[in-house]
């Protein structure tokens, strides 16, 4: 399914590097998705992840550029922001239907995850834990 991808075309270093960074920008996006939510009620928890994501989509490839100019000789400092995505973009990442690429279904898993933390109940302390 993924033969063709880019991500083969790196080196074993490259790769690795790219799952290092990959696996640092899923765990920023969920903990700040966690934190956004936290004491939140759930009509706009969603609201949150919603925003978070579509943030997400829109700013990592910036993220990821940062690194490519670290692996390859000659890419110029540039931004690679656009616009923000359209819904039906955002709506194809979490069905999996944007593209058959590993980094397209990886946004995909890290929307839906995204979601799950921010329906997660919240631990509430309690009172007699001190006595």
């Amino acid at each position: 399914m993924y033969d063709g991808d880019s991500f083969y075309t790196l080196t074993l270093w490259g790769r690795i590097g790219l799952l290092a960074v990959s696996v640092l920008f899923a765990l920023a996006a969920l903990a700040l998705t966690r934190v956004m939510v936290l004491r939140k009620p759930l009509l706009i928890k969603v609201p949150i992840w919603a925003f978070l994501f579509i943030l997400f989509v829109w700013a990592s490839p910036q993220g990821y550029y940062t690194y490519y100019r670290m692996i390859f000789d000659g890419l110029p400092a540039q931004s690679v922001l656009g616009a923000l995505p359209p819904p039906d973009q955002i709506i194809a990442l979490l069905t999996f239907q944007h593209q058959t690429t590993l980094s397209a279904h990886s946004v995909g898993i890290l929307g839906w995850a995204m979601l799950v933390v921010a329906l997660l109940p919240q631990r509430r302390k309690c009172r007699d834990a001190a006595n």
